[in-house]
């Protein structure tokens, strides 16, 4: 399931989400706010009930942190499942603001 899915990334002027649609016709989001040029606050990850612990925040997380890389921003880790996952991966430390 979680290796086929497609993540978009919706952004406006000053917030935007990692979103995919799921089967069910739900969505799974990871939303942000920008603070400051180059500095986004991940403040909010949604996965329906049905779909947790299937690895979909994980995969939001990854594609945040991929573009992290190649937009060159840094992340502010307000929501508890981005903080933690920031304690998994310290390799990611350089991308948190």
């Amino acid at each position: 399931m979680t290796d086929d899915i497609a993540i978009a990334h919706e952004a406006e002027a000053i917030h935007g989400r990692y979103v995919t649609r799921l089967d069910s016709g739900e969505a799974a989001e990871m939303t942000y706010v920008i603070r400051a040029p180059g500095v986004r606050d991940f403040n909010h990850t949604f996965v329906p009930d049905a779909f947790r612990g299937t690895g979909i925040a994980a995969r939001l997380m990854a594609r945040a942190i991929a573009d992290a890389k190649t937009e060159g921003f840094r992340i502010v880790p307000t929501c508890s499942y981005v903080a933690a996952q920031f304690r998994r991966h310290p390799e990611w430390s350089e991308f948190k603001a």
